[in-house]
């Protein structure tokens, strides 16, 4: 086992370096000692992010970077950045460190410069006006468009920046509110792709894309695999040198509550009057709310202008809100910044405000919270609303909260009675954010920038063997590549496993975990050690069924822009052969098609509408048959057959099981109204029961859908109308709920990532094993197999690595045998009655 221990040794890996070394002797003399600290670490790295508080000087660093970068290679440098900063890096650092920098909107304007430090927006990178080719090093200051997964600018990045040999981010604090952010960086940086960060360490909520929740057994270590790539610095001090003159400015937040309630007359969904509004919880209702109030909300505004008149900065979200703000102020004094306006006359305008040349600027967050530094001319600001976009909102706050600041920062946030809910979600966000700043505070205390923190982060490699027996199952703990090691050949009549989806999922803070593994080439080599010991303890003849599903892969991912499959169920395939098993069947299970749009939006109904060739179909998932050749090939019966008595299996019976298409008995079909007249739950149950029994028909199958939706019956959220199977081989019917999840939930224990409907594993004992058998699981997880092995008079086998799943495991197994091994009262009164 000494080559499956060297791969197990190879997947403990912390973020690449390629960087160079440089003493801070060597750094412009202008830089702070904190200031010089980030850009050794950083330029060390090669690929590195700096999350720096605001006013730390990150242009500075990122200038320095820059000119290191240049000084090294010979190679021009590219700094990117938001709309309205151009001055802080031409102006202001570029000269305090003797740097000549330009701004260029075009290939032209980068060929023509003489300086090798250029500067350029967004904007320009993501409709490809420049050609990144030439250049050494890029910055990426105020990264923010990376949090947006998918947009255009994210894959734009992703794909155009992979030739620049150094790349770095320099930003304020990320929201630890919206981990893909963290991830997308990572993805950029080249650290570690966002899939597979996802895998490593976050549970996903299957029914909403992108809603992650760090797993608890693994908060420590991806906090610490963040700090070998991402440097937080909240303060001077954070590093070890004095706050002096870094102190931010005394901010006080005022909230201001506008009571809509007594303005219009609120009725209800049924039509009834109501005494209190609904709060605007979710986007749809927070989006009416706002707009219902928009003009409450800009009187309050208004008034807090005229009661202290001076420099203001009003933030808003809405465009009919900005034509508001401008059909009711002096346009003289009052400027609006939006999206339509032309990128020159944009960043003039907020150029314009930082240096006090109007005293009100009104604009969206997402034009200008990002980057502007407004401090040296205002003080407050005003939210004339609020949503639940938190990095949005604590940007936009340290625009004029910064270091510089001379004044009292007044925050003026007005929101509506119906908005408390956003409110709260916004304080608690803040706390969390906190929360985030003192944990990367502490690890940067504990290990320093040295990377020491790689070596907390590596985690358990194996595990120490448990095995629990009991009279017909055994559970162990273990890897099941060294647990089948063990085993003797011909050991089990049928084995019984849901593999890992290869990369999908971690169910383990372990290296030997299938899940960890850095691609699908690698959870197939680590396969490659199981694969054959799973065929040597099959007895000859007898079957493996394999329950997988193909993986839904995003377009940024793949490069190509639009959702893909990767057809995981064929390279299982193939792996199994490669081994000696026999492919012979698979048997489908459809999947809720509505639930599988909301967790990856892949198949929305409105792009449909678009453009219907971006409508793909659900993907299924599987049970692959693998059969070891018999013995005797002359008949290719199983050394030891699964027999059928006439009785238990009639030939009626395996005729209609055989048969594909199923006769209607002639009993007159319901009409679609008829259906949508009942409540959606018995009606689904009459779809059923008819689609199982009774010849297809797409058109009515539609028409039933249709009424159902025009009867307000059709749910969104999951498949309400789904097609029923006739065949044997298609498993539509297969009751998700039933799963020892179910149990897991009861008991307020770990449940399952992906667990096993006990429908399939109860199928596949009847059809595949006889009475009395062995039936395994090389995955055992809450040990589904071996239970269901027990309620149908077999034996039964599961090997876990995860110690959560398998210590409810084997109690569930202890319980079915504690239940079989007592009497009731009728085998006591059949038994007498024998006797």
């Amino acid at each position: 086992m000494s080559n499956y221990q060297k791969f197990i040794e190879s997947k403990v890996v912390a973020a690449p370096r390629s960087g160079f070394v440089v003493k801070p002797e060597d750094l412009h003399e202008s830089l702070f000692p904190h200031q010089r600290d980030c850009t050794v670490w950083a330029l060390y790295g090669g690929q590195r992010a700096i999350f720096a508080g605001f006013g730390l000087g990150k242009t500075r660093i990122q200038l320095e970077i820059c000119r290191q970068e240049y000084l090294r290679s010979g190679k021009p440098c590219l700094i990117i950045c938001p709309l309205g900063v151009r001055q802080e890096f031409v102006e202001f650092d570029g000269l305090a460190l003797g740097m000549t920098v330009e701004y260029i909107k075009t290939e032209a304007d980068a060929v023509l410069t003489t300086t090798p430090y250029h500067l350029t927006n967004y904007e320009r990178i993501r409709d490809g006006n420049i050609d990144l080719s030439r250049y050494q090093c890029v910055c990426l200051d105020e990264a923010s468009c990376l949090r947006s997964l998918g947009s255009k600018t994210y894959i734009e990045f992703n794909e155009r920046f992979q030739s620049v040999p150094s790349r770095y981010v320099a930003t304020a604090t990320p929201s630890p509110n919206e981990f893909i952010e963290l991830l997308n960086y990572a993805s950029f940086l080249g650290i570690m792709d966002v899939g597979q960060a996802k895998t490593r360490f976050f549970q996903r909520n299957s029914e909403k894309a992108d809603n992650l929740t760090l797993l608890p057994h693994k908060e420590e270590e991806f906090w610490l695999w963040v700090s070998t790539w991402a440097l937080f610095v909240n303060k001077p001090s954070d590093l070890g040198y004095s706050d002096e003159g870094y102190d931010l400015p005394e901010m006080q937040i005022h909230w201001h509550l506008v009571d809509t309630s007594k303005e219009v007359e609120i009725v209800g969904r049924d039509g009834q009057l109501q005494i209190y509004k609904d709060s605007a919880i979710g986007l749809a209702p927070a989006a009416k709310e706002k707009s219902s109030s928009m003009q409450l909300r800009w009187n309050k505004a208004a008034s807090i202008i005229e009661n202290d008149p001076g420099h203001y900065l009003i933030w808003h979200h809405l465009e009919d809100e900005r034509k508001l703000i401008e059909k009711n102020t002096d346009r003289a004094n009052v400027k609006t910044v939006y999206g339509t306006q032309k990128d020159d006359l944009k960043e003039k305008l907020l150029i314009d405000f930082a240096n006090g040349k109007y005293p009100i600027l009104a604009t969206k967050p997402e034009i200008a919270g990002q980057g502007c530094n407004f401090q040296r001319h205002c003080h407050q600001a005003i939210f004339l609303g609020i949503n639940y976009k938190f990095n949005e909102f604590i940007q936009s706050i340290f625009r004029i909260v910064r270091f510089g600041q001379t004044k009292v920062c007044h925050i003026h946030i007005i929101y509506t009675d119906a908005e408390d809910h956003i409110r709260r979600t916004l304080l608690r966000k803040w706390k969390q954010h906190d929360r985030l700043l003192a944990n990367m505070r502490e690890i940067i205390g504990r290990y320093g920038l040295s990377g020491d923190a790689t070596i907390a982060m590596r985690r358990a490699m194996g595990v120490d063997r448990i095995e629990v027996k009991g009279d017909r199952f055994t559970c162990v703990h273990n890897d099941t590549v060294l647990e089948h090691e063990r085993l003797p050949d011909n050991y089990f009549d049928l084995g019984i496993t849901s593999i890992p989806f290869s990369i999908q999922y971690e169910y383990s803070a372990n290296y030997n975990d299938f899940g960890h593994n850095a691609s699908n080439e690698a959870f197939f080599h680590q396969m490659g050690f199981l694969v054959p010991n799973m065929l040597r303890t099959l007895k000859p003849g007898r079957i493996y069924a394999v329950h997988v599903k193909d993986r839904v892969l995003p377009g940024n991912f793949s490069g190509l822009g639009m959702y893909s499959i990767y057809p995981f169920s064929h390279d299982t395939v193939r792996c199994f052969q490669q081994h000696g098993f026999v492919y012979c069947g698979e048997i489908t299970i459809p999947t809720d098609v509505v639930k599988e749009n909301n967790g990856t939006y892949r198949l929305g109904y409105s792009e449909m509408l678009i453009d219907g060739t971006k409508m793909s179909v659900g993907v299924p998932e599987k049970i692959l048959l693998f059969r070891k050749l018999p013995s005797d090939q002359s008949n290719a019966y199983a050394d030891e057959p699964v027999t059928k008595t006439p009785e238990a299996y009639s030939l009626a019976k395996w005729q209609i099981d055989a048969h594909s298409f199923w006769r209607s008995s002639g009993d007159r079909l319901l009409t679609p109204s008829e259906i949508a007249t009942h409540d959606l739950q018995y009606a689904m149950k009459l779809l059923r029961a008819e689609s199982a029994h009774t010849v297809y028909d797409f058109d009515r199958h539609v028409a039933i859908a249709e009424a159902l939706g025009k009867a307000g019956n059709l749910p969104t959220d999951f498949m309400a109308v789904d097609p029923q199977s006739w065949h044997p081989d298609v498993w539509a019917d297969v009751v998700r709920m039933r799963s020892l999840n179910t149990n897991q939930g009861q008991r307020r224990e770990q449940k399952h990532l992906c667990p096993l409907p006990l429908d399939i594993v109860r199928r596949l004992i009847d059809r595949y094993s006889n009475p009395g058998d062995l039936v395994g699981d090389a995955f055992g997880g809450l040990m589904s197999v071996p239970y269901q092995a027990l309620l149908m008079d077999r034996r039964g086998w599961g090997c876990e690595l995860n110690y959560d799943y398998f210590k409810p495991g084997v109690k569930y197994c202890q319980q079915v045998e504690r239940k079989q091994a007592i009497p009731t009262l009728f085998d006591t009164i059949n038994n007498q009655e024998a006797a």
